[in-house]
């Protein structure tokens, strides 16, 4: 192994890789909870909504399968699930996801010349126009070829890239395989180096996540199966590929992978060696954690969120302006004693008017201070949130006016998903990412997945 080629380009640290603080864990678990909260409010709600239950029934899943199990199921599994190499990839909600099932030794370039050569594809990151395309293309059986596939985790981080193979002429049927960079010096279980790691699974059709309850492709129960192939694709579409198979790497098991699928596998790894191979020329290699980062959906969310709640004190403002004998009563609240003069009313308008001007401004500049990712501004925003769902929580407990839709259910609500988009673990790692890697223009890409 000693001639073995170094990959182009050295692998950073992920950014996960630093314990979460205090502050971070209680926000992540406070935004667990209030999300179960919120579910049971509008389970509540709905039986008040009448004809508007069928619309409820969509937004109680969306929040249950996209907000709540996910965050629960990170929660949970931040205690059971073992947090080192054990054949398995992790599903961004911490899952045990995919078998990993091939290794490989060579430079990336290799790896993009002879996956080209062998007539697979590579897919499109996953952002908010290619998500919307692989579901328009699913919905009507259109082909699409760089169609995303879903991240999966190892080593801390999400695959480098992923190839695919169509189906049918529809992305909801595909062979695909994920490739992994491995960390310097980093070793195999009995002590074989390799470069890579990749997971190769078939999607068969379109369906719910059992463990979620999320649209997600459904994958064949035989992995192995598409192990093989591709494999015998890379192997075949360059004959100086050599390969090699580890009999029995792994116990052969069955069980099931992050979306509830079924999988099998005899345990044997095959290791792919291209470093005899032809290099693709103008392919673009990829440095996990190097150059520059992407900023997430979940950022964005939140920095949007934050912006709202500044419009929402914005309308407060105006309201107290043009409609300031509305508010005197509430403002004064007077006891026993005179009647409150017109000075003493105007001066306690004008100073609440200037108040939450100020919180406007400050709010504002919050908003832009997070969707830059700075790590202080998404600490006080989560903090704000926090405190904003605790005295509603403590108010509501001890017999104060219940959570509606026309009072406070909507501020409830943004303060929850604020809490929720921030807490991520992808808004965490945009923000404690390291400072050189800051680029405000990179705000067009969406996000790679849900919170």
């Amino acid at each position: 192994m000693a001639a073995r080629t170094k990959a182009a380009v050295e692998v950073a640290a992920p950014a996960d890789t630093a314990p979460y603080s205090v502050l971070d864990s209680v926000f992540f678990v406070v935004g667990g909870v209030a999300a179960v909260w919120l579910t049971a409010l509008l389970v509540q709600l709905s039986f008040e909504w009448g004809w508007a239950q069928v619309w409820f029934l969509f937004i109680f899943w969306a929040l249950l399968a996209y907000l709540v199990l996910p965050r629960l199921h990170r929660i949970l599994t931040r205690l059971y699930v073992p947090d080192y190499f054990i054949g398995r990839a992790r599903t961004s909600d911490g899952l045990l996801g995919d078998p990993v099932n091939i290794a490989l030794l060579g430079s990336e370039p290799q790896i993009h010349g002879v996956m080209r050569s062998a007539g697979w594809t590579r897919a499109n990151d996953v952002t908010l126009a290619s998500s919307r395309r692989i579901v328009s293309s699913t919905l009507l059986r259109r082909s699409y070829l760089e169609a995303p596939v879903s991240p999966l985790f190892l080593f801390g981080r999400q695959q480098d890239f992923a190839y695919q193979q169509e189906v049918d002429g529809t992305p909801g049927k595909r062979h695909h395989v994920r490739f992994w960079r491995c960390p310097p010096g980093w070793l195999l279980p009995g002590g074989l180096a390799v470069d890579w790691l990749a997971a190769g699974t078939y999607d068969r059709s379109v369906g719910l996540s059992l463990f979620t309850l999320q649209i997600t492709h459904k994958i064949d129960e035989n992995t192995d199966a598409e192990r093989d192939h591709v494999v015998g694709a890379i192997t075949g579409a360059d004959p100086a590929a050599g390969l090699r198979v580890i009999r029995d790497f792994s116990t052969g098991y069955h069980a099931r992978n992050g979306g509830g699928d079924t999988i099998t596998t005899d345990g044997n790894l095959p290791i792919v060696d291209l470093r005899q191979t032809a290099a693709e020329q103008t392919a673009s290699v990829t440095a996990p954690g190097g150059g520059r980062t992407r900023r997430p959906s979940t950022t964005i969310v939140g920095a949007l969120f934050v912006g709202a709640r500044a419009a929402a004190a914005a309308l407060l403002a105006l309201s107290l302006v043009f409609f300031k004998d509305a508010h005197v009563g509430s403002l004064m609240r007077p006891v026993a004693g005179p009647a409150v003069t017109e000075a003493q009313a105007e001066l306690a308008v004008s100073a609440a008017t200037v108040v939450v001007l100020l919180f406007v401004v400050a709010e504002i500049l919050l908003a832009w201070f997070v969707f830059l990712g700075r790590n202080w501004a998404r600490t006080v925003a989560m903090a704000l949130s926090t405190a904003a769902i605790c005295f509603q929580a403590v108010d509501v407990f001890h017999g104060g006016p219940d959570i509606t839709l026309k009072s406070n259910l909507p501020g409830l609500t943004l303060d929850i998903l604020l809490l929720l988009a921030l807490s991520s673990k992808r808004s965490r790692d945009y923000a404690l990412r390291p400072r050189k890697e800051i680029n405000p223009d990179s705000s067009h890409a969406g996000g790679r997945a849900p919170f």
